[in-house]
């Protein structure tokens, strides 16, 4: 037969085949099956295949096959102190010791360091098998073939090895309970692998290393590796460069490549040999939407290492995988990923735990799913495109329902009398909270996640509405931010569905973003359009709404007598519907133009029937703040100072930072104003603590501080 026919026989190139035959490249147990099978030869080429990859093994110092640890190996004490313990001999547990990790995360370093810290009480019978789990190219090592490298490695001559598999593995479990040896099983893809090589025998020590978590191996010791610390990474990134200085530079490298072992060799293998400064190296992966193209240094590929992972998985567990990576970078709740697999929970349940047990993500004993920011990288970009758009565009939208369910929970319960625009939401599974205070909590540890999943749907009905239900804990937190950027997206989608009810509801809530961010014209805009959309949608409600927020801003811009005029008119449409707090916010409106036009009686009057119709902790605090201004304003201190530190009491008390910061420096205030700079200079600085600063164009309070601090001056002091 020619090379040519054989080659096309067993379906390799010609070429390949060519550096086989003279012995410039390895033969593997598939191609050497292929060929038997071909060439009829019952076996024995594959015999020959095995006994050549043995007697070709690379030796070493004490003439076994296992590789040299690396020379630098940095922030693995404890998990190196556990593995070594473990294999000591003077621990009698004889347990094997397993060590997953997701790939390049340092398993097999781990391994060959602990295998040197111990090697000592092993003479020379240290061995060593690449297993070829997760090897690109390569069939994994059968339990067979493992065996005969073993044997070869004990000095047993080929002749003596048995020639059926099971029969090896006998004999070298035999052949290890008599001998003095430790075994590394590197590389392994499955508990069924390694299991038959085995054997428990107080002079023999067992490490595998894995990508997977092989649980089905319950008798051994697991050992899980995470990523390293950033100290630890930027130490191993510094070491490998020769360059012994900490740099923020080299921290931030180090964060971008997730701080695996691997992907911090393979930077600083680029910026010590490739012409590249840390600082250059920097800029190129924070340019680009993805890192994983920059590492990737000729011969160690991040990108194909994570690639044998994800195609070693069911094709329901890969789109799985790709699915999970439409959430935003941060831990993934169970009802979330419920959401965007789309699986129901048994079967989502059954996915995650596989995906976790192939250390593709890590769940946490409460459920929740993390997921490496490398996997997520590499999800999104190789994984994600082969999903089809339809797929991804249903998850999204299930992932927004979800999370809406979520943050209306979460709205009801810290503004219970609140009037809501309908919206159809299906009832939330399960609620991470039970009160107003955890609402709160689960808000600001959540709403930068929630503010990306409006801009993942943004030209779908969830985009815009997703975004009014966030205004509420936008304007309590003053985060001006992510309240305009949701919003502008919010926007663009109710005009892309020709929706003026919604476009109304937005353009409003925008105008109230705009106010506190001091951009008054733009804030009249916004609710000027808003009252023209609600009018269009036939929305009497919401067109009173926005000329009532039209009158607030004609406030700020120092026209208090349209104020007055337009609030009047919304005081009346909010009495004859019965919407109290509209009308309670209204009062609150007039009582400071009415201030403001020195009508001090009137003011007072307004404000008073406000506080009397305020319900909520933050509303209440609201109308002592604008009580107390309107006093201040009249002259009345004594009665302002009261006000104010009953408003920065209660403010405290309901956990509304933004109120006390304003309560403390209308307090300021009034201690400049009863002759006491020192107090007011005191107050005005625990005011700035906060971080929140009191708007002088919108607050009344913060006008007459920066009309104060002038003429107090250094008196203060």
């Amino acid at each position: 037969m020619t090379l040519t026919r054989l080659a096309k026989a067993i379906n390799i190139s010609k070429g390949h085949l060519s550096k086989i035959e003279t012995g410039h490249r390895g033969i593997t147990a598939s191609i050497a099956r292929r060929c038997d099978e071909v060439l009829e030869a019952h076996g024995e080429l594959v015999e020959l295949a095995i006994a050549s990859a043995a007697k070709g093994a690379p030796a070493t110092a004490n003439g076994s096959g296992i590789p040299a640890p690396p020379m630098v190996f940095v922030g693995r004490e404890r998990e190196l102190s556990v593995v070594a313990s473990t294999l000591s001999l003077a621990n009698r547990a004889q347990r094997p010791c397993v060590i997953s990790g997701l790939a390049g995360v340092g398993k097999t370093a781990l391994a060959l360091t602990a295998v040197r810290a111990v090697t000592t009480q092993f003479a020379l019978r240290t061995l060593y098998v690449d297993m070829r789990g997760h090897t690109p190219g390569s069939d994994p090592v059968t339990p067979g073939e493992a065996a005969y490298r073993l044997m070869r490695q004990l000095d047993v001559q080929p002749e003596q090895i048995p020639a059926e598999a099971d029969d090896r593995t006998i004999a070298l479990r035999a052949l290890l309970r008599a001998s003095r040896a430790l075994v590394l099983l590197d590389n392994v893809a499955s508990a069924a692998q390694a299991r038959p090589l085995l054997v428990e025998s107080a002079n023999c020590r067992f490490v595998v290393t894995s990508r997977n978590r092989l649980a089905a191996l319950d008798e051994a010791l697991h050992v899980g590796l995470g990523t390293l610390s950033r100290a630890a990474a930027s130490e191993l990134f510094r070491t490998l460069v020769d360059d012994g200085e900490a740099s923020a530079v080299v921290d931030e490298i180090v964060e971008r490549c997730g701080m695996l072992p691997l992907t911090v060799r393979v930077a600083a293998a680029r910026c010590a040999t490739g012409n590249w400064t840390p600082e250059r190296y920097l800029e190129r992966l924070s340019r680009e939407s993805t890192v994983l193209p920059a590492l990737n240094d000729g011969e160690r590929d991040v990108t194909a290492a994570l690639r044998v992972s994800f195609e070693e998985l069911p094709a329901a567990h890969g789109q799985a995988l790709a699915l999970l990576a439409c959430h935003p970078s941060g831990p993934i709740t169970t009802e979330a990923a419920e959401a965007l697999i789309g699986l129901g929970t048994a079967r989502v349940d059954q996915v995650l735990d596989q995906l976790h047990d192939v250390n593709l993500v890590t769940r946490s004993f409460q459920g929740d799913v993390t997921m490496h920011d490398l996997v997520r990288d590499f999800a999104l970009h190789e994984a994600l495109p082969a999903v089809a758009e339809a797929d991804r565009e249903a998850a999204r939208l299930r992932l927004a329902a979800h999370v809406m369910g979520l943050v209306a929970a979460a709205d009801q319960l810290l503004d219970p009398h609140k009037f809501r625009p309908h919206v159809s939401l299906p009832p939330p599974v399960r609620l991470p909270f039970a009160n107003a205070d955890q609402a709160l909590a689960w808000l600001r540890t959540s709403w930068a996640t929630l503010a990306d999943i409006v801009r993942s749907v943004e030209g779908q009905p969830p985009c815009w509405q997703l975004a009014i239900l966030l205004r509420p804990f936008f304007f309590r937190e003053k985060l001006f931010e992510p309240w305009t950027a949701t919003h502008e997206a919010a926007l663009r989608t109710a005009r892309l569905l020709s929706d003026d009810n919604a476009c109304g509801m937005v353009l409003n809530s925008l105008g109230m973003a705009h106010v506190e961010r001091g951009a008054l014209a733009e804030a009249l805009d916004c609710h000027t359009a808003a009252e023209t959309a609600y009018n269009s949608a036939g929305n009497s409600p919401g067109a009173l709404d926005a000329l009532s927020s039209a009158a607030w801003v004609r406030l700020y811009q120092g026209s208090p007598g349209d104020t007055v005029r337009d609030l009047g008119i919304a005081l009346d449409g909010y009495r004859r519907s019965g919407r109290t707090r509209n009308e309670m916010i209204a009062l609150r409106g007039l009582a400071l133009a009415s201030a403001a036009l020195d009508d001090h009686d009137t003011a007072l009057e307004f404000a008073c029937e406000a506080h009397s119709l305020a319900q909520l902790p933050l509303d209440v605090v609201m109308c002592l703040n604008c009580l107390a201004w309107v006093c201040f304003r009249a002259g009345r201190l004594e009665e302002a100072g009261h006000l104010y530190r009953q408003a920065a009491h209660r403010a405290q008390l309901a956990n509304t930072p933004y109120e006390h910061t304003r309560a403390l420096v209308g307090l300021g205030n009034t201690a400049a104003h009863r002759g006491s700079p020192a107090e007011a200079v005191r107050l005005w600085r625990e005011a700035d603590e906060s971080k929140l600063p009191v708007n002088p164009l919108v607050v009344g309070e913060g006008d007459a501080r920066a009309r104060l601090e002038p003429v107090i001056g250094t008196h203060g002091s």
